[in-house]
């Protein structure tokens, strides 16, 4: 597998990996939301009482689409970038962008705690695509083989 693979497989366990963080272990609110929203966690659950129940429901979505693209990832990065099937490169760009970068964007413009250490799966994502095009291949295969 070249370095481009070994890259993006790893982007794509880390993403699997904080889906089941989300699923399992990530509390409904951090210390850090309540901060954001200029209110104590006392007054938002006066204010909204079945918030942390609801935000829980929908974790659970996102950590279901987060194991999904995390395991999609891991799949393309072991058995398409190698073949440099056509289109892997702008499916990689595209999720990347979609899932990555606007997640490390969005931390930093919440100002998460967690927004620096965020930032490194983007940059790592990209790193992927730099690999994968330094890697180059004239001729792109048309299909799987």
């Amino acid at each position: 597998m070249q370095l481009s693979g070994k890259v993006f497989a790893a982007c794509g366990l880390w993403l699997a990996a904080l889906g089941v963080y989300f699923l399992l272990l990530r509390p409904a609110l951090l210390p850090e939301d309540p901060r954001f929203m200029g209110a104590s966690i006392e007054t938002i659950r006066v204010a909204a009482p079945g918030l942390e129940r609801w935000l829980n429901l929908v974790f659970n979505v996102m950590s279901g689409f987060m194991i999904a693209a995390g395991s999609l990832t891991t799949l393309v990065a072991c058995r398409y970038l190698a073949i440099r099937a056509r289109g892997t490169l702008t499916a990689m760009v595209v999720a990347g962008t979609a899932s990555v970068a606007l997640m490390s964007a969005t931390n930093f413009m919440l100002h998460s705690d967690f927004r620096w250490l965020l930032l490194m799966p983007a940059l790592l994502w990209l790193i992927g695509v730099v690999c994968f095009l330094w890697e180059g291949d004239p001729e792109p295969t048309m299909g799987v083989n």
